[in-house]
């Protein structure tokens, strides 16, 4: 008879959101074979240009509006003052009293997220070498699409976490927690 998993093991099935789970992982990994087939096996640059910004398009769009908020309760964007024209970023973060995260969908987001720019970084150095120049524009768009998603992520997480200090060591009067949660927030969105 099979062990039962741990709860935070690598293993889709323990996950809360299974689909959701499964299609962030395709697209990561669909746009990173379908740029390396193209490197090794064919030299038709433009199909395999198209194919790979439209997958790196679809992971840019699921895991900032669908697979972020299913599977770790954040979520991010960016707005703009139409008077002044002054962007700020907004970062939000689920009230963990009230969604409870998956420690297996927290360490794949997070693996996930991690793992793929540094994986663009070595398909640009093996670029070089070869002295494939133009595969590097498309690793360029690349890591920019992926380097936006993971530091909006990266710092939607630490401003979760910082609200959720301040507001549990003031929450004993409710006026106290929205203060600190405002305050926090302001400070996390000037950036």
């Amino acid at each position: 008879m099979e062990q039962p998993q741990p709860e935070g093991s690598l293993s889709w099935r323990l996950s809360s959101h299974p689909i959701t789970l499964l299609w962030f992982l395709a697209f990561r990994i669909s746009s990173l074979l379908i740029y390396l087939f193209g490197l090794l096996f064919t030299k038709n640059f433009v199909l395999i240009f198209i194919i790979t910004i439209l997958l790196l398009a679809a992971d840019f769009y699921y895991l900032k509006n669908i697979a972020g908020r299913r599977l770790v309760g954040l979520r991010w964007w960016n707005e703009v003052n139409p008077q002044t024209g002054d962007s700020h970023w907004v970062f939000e973060s689920s009230d963990p009293s009230t969604k409870v995260i998956s420690a297996t969908d927290k360490r794949f987001f997070w693996m996930a997220l991690y793992s793929q720019p540094l994986l663009w970084v070595a398909l640009a150095i093996v670029a070089i070498f070869r002295f494939e120049f133009i595969w590097l524009t498309l690793v360029v768009i690349a890591l920019s699409l992926t380097v936006t998603n993971t530091l909006a992520f990266s710092r939607c997480d630490k401003f979760g976490q910082a609200s959720s200090i301040a507001g549990g060591a003031l929450y004993s009067g409710g006026l106290a927690s929205n203060v600190a949660t405002g305050m926090i927030g302001r400070f996390f969105s000037r950036g």
